[in-house]
């Protein structure tokens, strides 16, 4: 007898499992895409170390929100309970791969490394990252509502939007663009049935119906040569069997990890706060988590995967409500993460992403962008708006900096030229690659500060700064190094140093100036 609170399945969660589903493949494509494609890292490293770790992740997550929806639904004696929907996070996994392993492999290369060498450091360097992520989320998550107290939502959305508009929004859309008749039609579709919320044929969820579209016009237009060298026949199918074994050679990978704890620190921190978001956006959707145990599995999956050989962290998706609204009930979970898990494990993963090509899985990317954006407005008060616009810029100079210190564009020697270009003070393209250079702290520190401004606050806005100015002196923050490495200043050459003071001595400088200004506006409000 199916009493209530023991079904299993519900009709929604085909619909949910579907999503899920393409959403979690998506940013593996991506990740594979971009490791691959634009680096030109070794497959076999990607699709037999990388991916069976960060799929079991995956696996792991959804099981336990699954057996956590189950308790709720027998504690309630209700079908009506959704489960929370885990999966890869698509702004910290597209970071990790074009900020951290992408340039970490061709540092290697350009250290002496060979292929192979430098795809296993690089590998490690991932494994030790997100060991670290996972640590941290899970001392953070006994203290997550703290975190969410102290650090203004204006600096965390707006860090994270910044990510999501230059990193996950304009590169993916220039990826469409190459191929603009498939990828810009996918879009259109993402757009209509998510953005415009029209209801697609069937009821079937829009981003199946634009994965499948453009994946139909993709094999459908490029054999009859309508797109031109951009089509690529589908490789051979291949079972690639690989079991995510726990292993220690994440330990070896942190002697690489200090250059890159400015950026994956905060992207573990950013999780917590996220993780803290969709509990309460479950809540008032009817389905009362605790925030604890939401985070501590996000946290622990996120460990086990990168034990395993992960390099993708794990989060609670945003979108518990929206599956909640499709009848998608607990199935969904498990079903997915069975098939993210087992397909990380016998290599079916790795066929699918190579079979869909990056402008088809760029599209879904672009709308998360774009939702990830405009829940940086929505959930701030708007008198803080101006806070999130200014959290953007350092984001948008670290984009630059990729792509300027990409040799295909711009030769290292004369990008080192351009660099220490005295001439005129500090020269633009310093200012640029400086600005960018630890930018998800930056965007932190200025949306906080400009916050503290607009709440009249100026003696907090001085703390504030004077706590850039220290994080800015040890390159945590405006590392004067390309590859936005920490360091003691002393130690540096003569030319770095003194871009180090001035940009430290900018921010003491704005300190003392607000404190003064606060001191006048008190003297004032006395005579008044």
């Amino acid at each position: 007898m199916n009493t209530p609170g023991n079904r299993w399945f519900a009709p929604g969660d085909l619909n949910g499992f579907l999503g899920l589903v393409v959403d979690n493949l998506s940013i593996m494509g991506f990740l594979a895409a971009a490791l691959i494609g634009l680096f030109g890292f070794p497959a076999d490293i990607v699709f037999l170390r990388m991916f069976p770790g960060t799929a079991l992740g995956v696996l792991l997550g959804n099981l336990a929100y699954t057996v956590m929806a189950r308790r709720l639904a027998r504690r309630r004696a209700s079908d009506n309970v959704t489960a929370m929907p885990l999966g890869l996070d698509a702004p910290t996994s597209i970071g990790m791969a074009l900020l951290v392993l992408g340039p970490a492999f061709l540092g290697f290369r350009q250290g002496g490394m060979d292929e192979h060498a430098a795809a296993i450091a690089t590998w490690q360097l991932g494994m030790a990252s997100l060991v670290v992520m996972g640590v941290l989320k899970f001392v953070l998550s006994f203290f997550g509502a703290m975190v969410q107290r102290r650090v203004p939502r204006a600096g965390l959305l707006g860090s994270i939007a910044g990510i999501a508009l230059v990193l996950m929004g304009f590169l993916p859309l220039v990826e469409i663009l190459k191929l603009p008749v498939v990828g810009f039609a996918g879009l259109g579709v993402v757009l209509y049935a998510l953005v415009a919320h029209a209801r697609m044929p069937f009821g079937l969820p829009g981003v199946l119906v634009a994965f499948v579209l453009g994946a139909l016009l993709y094999y459908g237009l490029g054999p009859l040569g309508w797109l031109g060298a951009g089509y690529h026949a589908p490789a051979a199918w291949q079972w690639r069997f690989a079991l995510p074994w726990p292993t220690l050679q994440w330990v070896d990978g942190l002697a690489y990890i200090v250059p890159y704890l400015p950026l994956i620190l905060p992207f573990g921190l950013l999780m917590v706060v996220g993780g803290i978001n969709v509990t309460e956006s479950a809540r008032a959707a009817g389905d009362d988590y605790s925030t604890r145990d939401i985070l501590l599995v996000e946290a622990l999956a996120t460990l086990a995967a990168g034990f395993c050989g992960g390099v993708a962290q794990t989060t609670p998706y945003i979108g518990q409500p929206s599956y909640k609204a499709m009848g998608a009930r607990s199935g969904y979970t498990l079903l997915t993460g069975i098939v993210i898990g087992l397909g990380g494990v016998f290599g079916y993963l790795s066929n699918l992403v190579e079979l869909v090509p990056l402008p088809v899985l760029a599209p879904i990317l672009v709308f998360v962008a774009i939702g990830i954006t405009v829940q940086a407005f929505e959930a701030t008060p708007m008198r803080y708006a101006a806070a999130v616009v200014f959290s953007f810029f350092p984001a948008i100079a670290r984009m630059l900096t990729i792509k300027l210190s990409d040799p295909a564009y711009v030769s290292p020697e004369h990008f080192a030229q351009l660099f220490n270009d005295g001439t005129h003070g500090i020269s633009e393209l310093a200012v640029i690659t400086v600005l960018g250079n630890g930018f998800i702290i930056t965007s932190m520190v200025w949306a906080s500060f400009v916050v503290a401004l607009i709440d009249r606050r100026p003696l907090r806005a001085a703390l504030i700064l004077l706590l850039g100015g220290a994080l800015s002196l040890f390159g945590v923050i405006h590392s004067v190094e390309l590859s936005g490495g920490i360091y003691l200043p002393w130690l540096l050459d003569a030319a770095s140093r003194g871009i180090v003071w001035q940009f430290a001595g900018a921010y003491g400088v704005l300190a003392i100036v607000l404190v003064l200004l606060s001191l006048v506006g008190r003297e004032r409000a006395a005579v008044r």
